[in-house]
């Protein structure tokens, strides 16, 4: 008897394998976008965020996350519904000018906070095994390079990233256990409120959680997977899973700041801060936990973040916007090593390019916003995956909040 139940097994279990793999495919362009934007800065202004003012925030990342959700499905169903990427897609509508200034100008802003992911993953295994965090840096950026070499660096990204996310959610989640946050003060973040001196926080999380960059990469990353896969079918709702990782991680980080930091008043500089704080209160191994999410956040960003401009910047000059493009691999190449130059030289990410970033990004992201919500709603570019009315709605209260965003970083950036 036991012998027939051993060999129906496999037969049982292989197609849930299967299934399994199929699944985790399919939401891997989801996950890619959420590793590439949770990295050290947003570990740096969630951990921020807890330690100034608690649990007080934390409804910000249910609202950041919606949204971000609502574009990225948005950008997934445009790469779906088409078979040229949005850029040629924009070029068509808008002009070869505006295809080439936004492919630019987001390689310029990942160029530019390149260096902070490199920082990140090279301070995280330094602080780790009490080593200098330069020799890291050139380890991980050599590695990330050596990706480019694989015959299907999106089957290999999508590999790591997997790896990456489930680092960072044992990791974070791990220390969520060890911090024991309140069960009650998390329940009353939930409430919407604005503590005082707080805005610059809340604007500086929402425009960098609520990434629009990041949800157009969505495209092209469904569209990668279809080249792979042409038989699978997607909607667009796989992307999913990867914003709600995205929003638990944020959501983990925020919390183990209000009940490690806040309680104690420890301000927060760095994304090692909380690492530093933990060791103390609860060893050694809740410090290394820690910081191996951070090695996971921070080396995921270092080969999303490049990917991103990599891509955008080859489709923009027409080297088109596949990541099997000679072209595309080496301006990823050129984002990688300058990252790794600028944080082995600077040791920080330089003010300048901080405000070289913000500047473009301030003209930027606002275009690619409504460009995005144009061609979603364009009925003879989507056919039947146009937005439907509920989308339109909520996607335009999106845009309003971009409009505001860009207001607020104008005034920061240029009359402060």
């Amino acid at each position: 008897m036991e012998e027939s139940t051993a060999t129906a097994h496999p037969s049982a279990t292989a197609p849930a394998t299967s299934r399994g793999k199929a699944w985790l495919q399919a939401i891997g362009p989801g996950l890619i976008t959420a590793a590439l934007v949770f990295g050290p800065s947003k570990i740096t202004i969630t951990s921020m965020m807890g330690a100034r003012y608690g649990y007080s925030l934390l409804w910000l990342v249910l609202v950041a996350i919606f949204f971000m959700i609502v574009f990225a499905v948005m950008s997934a169903r445009v790469g779906i519904a088409t078979n040229e990427s949005v850029l040629t897609t924009i070029g068509r509508k808008w002009g070869k000018g505006v295809r080439t200034a936004v492919g630019v100008g987001v390689f310029l802003v990942c160029a530019s906070f390149q260096a902070g992911n490199s920082i990140g993953t090279g301070i995280a295994i330094g602080e780790a095994t009490h080593t200098s965090p330069n020799i890291w840096i050139i380890i991980f950026t050599m590695t990330a390079i050596g990706m480019l070499f694989f015959r299907s660096f999106y089957k290999s990204m999508e590999r790591i990233m997997i790896v990456l996310i489930a680092l960072m959610l044992l990791a974070f989640i791990a220390t969520f256990i060890f911090t024991k946050p309140s069960v009650s003060g998390m329940a009353a973040g939930l409430v919407p409120v604005v503590p005082e001196g707080s805005l610059q926080l809340v604007i500086a999380f929402m425009a960098s959680c609520f990434s629009i960059v990041g949800a157009l990469y969505q495209s092209y990353l469904v569209q990668e997977r279809k080249r792979l896969n042409p038989g699978v079918k997607q909607t667009g709702r796989e992307t999913i899973p990867g914003m709600v990782i995205l929003g638990v991680l944020a959501a983990i980080v925020m919390v183990c700041g209000a009940a490690v930091l806040n309680t104690r008043n420890i301000e927060v500089t760095k994304a090692t801060d909380m690492a530093v704080a933990l060791e103390p209160i609860f060893g050694n191994f809740a410090s290394a936990l820690f910081l191996s999410g951070l090695f996971g956040a921070s080396f995921s960003s270092v080969i999303g973040n490049a990917a991103l401009g990599g891509t955008l910047l080859g489709d923009a000059l027409g080297y088109g916007g596949t990541l099997q493009s000679g072209m595309v691999r080496f301006f990823i190449g050129v984002i990688m090593v300058i990252g790794a130059v600028v944080a082995i030289s600077f040791g920080k990410l330089p003010l300048e390019l901080i405000v070289l970033a913000q500047a473009v990004t301030i003209f930027v992201v606002p275009f690619i916003g409504v460009a995005l919500y144009l061609i979603a709603n364009d009925e003879k570019i989507m056919g039947p995956m146009k937005n439907p009315p509920f989308i339109k709605v909520v996607g335009a209260i999106g845009l309003v909040i971009m409009a505001l965003l860009m207001i607020s970083n104008i005034k920061t950036l240029f009359f402060s």
